[in-house]
C-alpha cells in the first residue's frame, strides 16, 4: 500500500479517502464540497471524513513546519523505536 494506493487491495471507503485526502494535500486550493461525495457514496460517515481531514492538516502542517524550520528527523531505529513506545504505551502519558 506504501508504495503505490492505488494498486494495493484496499477497502472502498479507505481508496475514496486515500484519493480525496492526496487532492487535499497536493492541490488544497482545488478542493470543493463535492470532492466529499465519492466519500458519502463508498460508505464514509461525515465524522469519519472530518477525521481524516484533521489529521491530514495537522500533518501537513508539522510537515510544512519541519520544511520551513529544517526540525531533525529520526533515522529508521528511530522511527522503529517511537513506534514500539507507542504499541506499547499508546498516546496516554
Amino acid at each position: 500500500m506504501v508504495d503505490d494506493w492505488r494498486r494495493a487491495p484496499l477497502d472502498a471507503k479507505l481508496r475514496a479517502a486515500l484519493g480525496f485526502l492526496e487532492k487535499l494535500t497536493l492541490r488544497p486550493n482545488e478542493v470543493h464540497p463535492a470532492d466529499v461525495t465519492p466519500l458519502r457514496k463508498a460508505g464514509v460517515s461525515d465524522a469519519a471524513i472530518e477525521d481524516a481531514i484533521n489529521v491530514c492538516t495537522l500533518f501537513n502542517i508539522y510537515d510544512r513546519l519541519a520544511d520551513a524550520l529544517g526540525w531533525h528527523l529520526p533515522d529508521a531505529a528511530g522511527y522503529a523505536a517511537s513506534a514500539d513506545n507507542l504499541m506499547r504505551r499508546g498516546y496516554l502519558l
